[in-house]
Order: C-alpha cells, then sequence, then structure tokens
C-alpha cells in the first residue's frame, strides 16, 4: 500500500467547496510536515500548503490563502485540504506529499501520493 493516499476529488462549479483527504497509512510521516501540491495541466507542479508535525501551524500560497485550509488529525493519521470558494484556476491533479525539504513557500517533497483530480468548471 502505498504511504501517502489522497481522496476527495471530483469535479465541482465555481465558488463550490470541496474536501480532500490524505492517508498517512503506516504514520510514516507523523511527526514530520505534511504539504499540498497541485499540477494543473501544462503547468508545472506548484505548492498549495503545508502543516507541522503537530498540526499547530501551516503555511499557504497566495493564490489560496483565505480560500483553502488544512487540518491535521493524528487520530485517524489524516491531513485534509478544505478547499472553498473555488475557481476554475484551481483544476489540476492534487497531491500529499511528504519527506520535506527546501523550505517556506520554495517547499519541495521526496515522497508523493497518486494524486487526485479536481475539475472546478466556469
Amino acid at each position: 500500500q502505498a504511504q501517502l493516499v489522497e481522496s476527495g476529488g471530483g469535479l465541482v462549479q465555481a465558488g463550490e467547496s470541496l474536501r480532500l483527504s490524505c492517508a498517512d497509512t503506516r504514520r510514516t510521516f507523523s511527526g514530520s510536515p505534511l504539504a499540498w501540491f497541485r499540477q494543473a495541466p501544462g503547468k508545472e507542479r506548484e505548492f498549495v500548503g503545508l502543516i507541522t508535525y503537530d498540526g499547530i501551524n501551516t503555511l499557504y500560497a497566495d493564490d489560496v490563502k483565505g480560500r483553502f485550509t488544512i487540518s491535521r488529525d493524528r487520530a485517524k493519521n489524516t491531513v485534509d485540504l478544505q478547499m472553498t470558494n473555488l475557481k476554475p484556476d484551481d483544476t489540476g491533479v492534487y497531491y500529499c506529499a511528504g519527506d520535506l525539504y527546501g523550505g517556506g513557500l520554495n517547499t519541495r517533497a521526496r515522497t508523493w501520493g497518486q494524486g487526485t483530480q479536481v475539475t472546478v468548471s466556469s
């Protein structure tokens, strides 16, 4: 089984909300931060946000700040991405990622989930 498994993607209209979940299936990252990335067709994969190991602090990219919220549930070993007021530009494959390096808004990752598709129509 993959270490990180995303779920919750789908098709929504602009302005609607969607909640994604990332399962840390083997608790590999229970003591480490986890991040969300996304990749739109024809574009580079980009950082969306991260949450610290204890779930206390978060960091978001400018274009999602105020609309997206990352939370962590240690009991369920999941990290969720609550997305509100979705826009067509939010369309892409969303990935949960661990083994982070770089730091801040330049965060990169070495371990990836399989991704889940989010499509936002006009």
